[in-house]
């Protein structure tokens, strides 16, 4: 990753033994670091994160990627179909059993939230990515963007 300008000179600053590491460019400085996991926010760690995530739902809890999507994942479970979809990091777990849901909760949980354990919202009413997913009504399901 490449520091440069204040952040640079601020890395200095608070540790003056990476002034070694200093360059200049295009009269900028700049540091150039090597980064041991992936950044949040960038496209790597995205694409890193769906690689780890699509291995783990398919090769051990034994879900099938949708072709047609590659962020939704299915698996018959208990005779009823489990809809697993994601965006980044944002997921929503489907399924008409809460204990089927929460099984998988646990299990991405002690996959993927050893630093800060995931948050899960249940209920019938759901704000997902800027939606909100309303299931109070039998049989229908009202999305809406309004807030």
């Amino acid at each position: 990753m490449k520091l440069e300008g204040a952040l640079a000179e601020l890395l200095t600053r608070v540790d003056p033994q990476y002034n070694r590491y200093m360059s200049v460019e295009k009269g900028k400085k700049v540091i150039y670091v090597e980064l041991k996991k992936a950044l949040y926010g960038t496209l790597q760690a995205a694409l890193l994160f769906w690689q780890s995530l699509s291995e783990f739902l398919t090769d051990e809890l034994g879900f099938k990627i949708n072709r047609y999507d590659s962020c939704v994942a299915n698996k018959i479970i208990n005779g009823k179909q489990c809809t697993i979809l994601w965006h980044v990091d944002d997921l929503k777990i489907s399924h008409v059993q809460h204990e089927v849901i929460d099984d998988i909760f646990e299990k991405i949980n002690n996959r993927y939230g050893k630093e800060a354990p995931l948050s899960k919202t249940t209920g019938k009413i759901h704000d997902y990515l800027g939606m909100t997913i309303d299931y109070s009504k039998d049989g229908k399901v009202e999305l809406n963007m309004l807030d």
